[in-house]
């Protein structure tokens, strides 16, 4: 199983200095991805840009969109920004999409929250039209760059619930699930739903299969540090909701950082991705120990 890990886009403080230094070490280190996330009402920096300059400092591990709101926005925008990615990263690009949670993201994008399932749908095909090299309208010309990969950066379906995977079963590659606190059950079950899902699709492929969760290690107190950062990432939730799922947070020491993947190894996963909640870099020091000591 390989194991990625995440740029700390969602901690407080990050900043250039975090990006630069965090996607050097990662690409020295051992890890096989390089990711961040999208939000847009929050302090977080802009998906797309972040993932270029990983693109760019980077010459090894694999660059993923985790995720992309993508019925907020203009499916031709978003083909762009990911072919141009792809070409910068030299085809190291996989583009996680989803619906997201938020109704303030969309409203920040004047976008409709309405059948975003629907939308997120037309949006997959759209973009597979588009890296193929189909115009965008009819007298037009096609929406460049070529995507260095075939057909463009794979796709990997956001999704946890029995009716999202059914539909994903129908277009993605495969699904990028997440487990807030490394949940060896629920890690599994996630897999599981989106293997049955695949079957009951009748694909002649199995979904490639990403999981990940929020952790913190290395620096004084790390269980006070994921416990605001998680309380400050989920307070769109409300403050009494976002205080009780931080204060349950357990990632914040090796050994449960171990069993987070050795669950995720043994339900069969293909990456899992570690999501820092802070951008101290004794954070990522001791991520990298952690798993070349597997």
């Amino acid at each position: 199983m390989d194991i990625g890990i995440a740029l700390p886009t969602m901690c407080r403080g990050y900043d250039r200095r975090s990006t630069v230094d965090w996607c050097l070490q990662a690409e020295q280190g051992p890890f096989s991805s390089i990711s961040c996330g999208e939000r847009m009402s929050f302090h977080n920096p802009e998906m797309w840009t972040t993932l270029a300059a990983a693109a760019a400092l980077t010459e090894r591990v694999r660059i993923i969109a985790n995720v992309a709101v993508l019925p907020a926005h203009p499916p031709a925008l978003v083909a762009k920004q990911a072919a141009t990615i792809d070409v910068l990263s030299d085809g190291r690009l996989t583009v996680g999409v989803g619906v997201g949670a938020r109704p303030d993201d969309y409203r920040s994008l004047a976008a409709d929250f309405g059948y975003r399932h629907d939308r997120l749908e037309r949006g997959v095909a759209e973009l597979r039209e588009l890296w193929s090299g189909t115009p965008s309208t009819p007298d037009g010309d096609p929406i460049g760059p070529p995507c260095v990969q075939a057909g463009g950066p794979p796709i990997l379906a956001g999704a946890l619930g029995p009716k999202s995977l059914a539909r994903a079963a129908r277009w993605a590659d495969g699904v990028v699930a997440f487990s807030l606190s490394g949940v060896p059950a629920e890690i599994a079950w996630a897999a599981d739903s989106a293997r049955k899902a695949w079957a009951t699709a009748a694909r002649d492929t199995a979904p490639r299969l990403v999981s990940g969760c929020f952790y913190v290690l290395g620096v004084p107190d790390p269980a006070a540090v994921l416990r605001e950062f998680t309380a400050d990432y989920l307070a769109f939730f409300g403050s009494e909701t976002a205080g009780t799922t931080a204060a349950a947070m357990t990632t914040f020491d090796a050994a449960a950082l171990h069993r987070a993947l050795d669950g995720a190894e043994a339900a069969g996963l293909d990456e899992f991705i570690l999501v820092p909640g802070s951008t101290d870099l004794a954070v990522l020091d001791a991520t990298i120990e952690l798993v070349e000591s597997r």
